[in-house]
């Protein structure tokens, strides 16, 4: 039998002040579900997500091994995406 392995990746954009808002609550929740702290750092013991890559999908991770979000926030207004946690 031949396998196919196909790893999915998932782009988010998130427009305008409610966009990113949203966005900003959607990237908290997705980190928290995933064990991801604030930092963009994945502890190696962690027991959140244990054996399941399936955070590559809304993650990528940089050489340095933080977890960066595959997503785009896009306000003309400077303030709100200020308001965003820095990777």
């Amino acid at each position: 039998y031949s396998f196919v392995y196909s790893q999915r990746e998932c782009i988010s954009i998130h427009i305008g002040q409610a966009g990113v808002q949203m966005g900003n609550a959607c990237w908290e929740l997705y980190c928290l579900e995933h064990g991801i702290h604030p930092d963009g750092q994945m502890p190696s013991d962690t027991t959140v997500g244990y054996g399941d890559d399936s955070f590559n999908a809304f993650f990528s991770e940089t050489g340095s091994g933080k977890h960066v979000p595959r997503a785009v926030l896009v306000d003309l207004e400077p303030t709100v995406v200020g308001k965003c946690p820095k990777r």
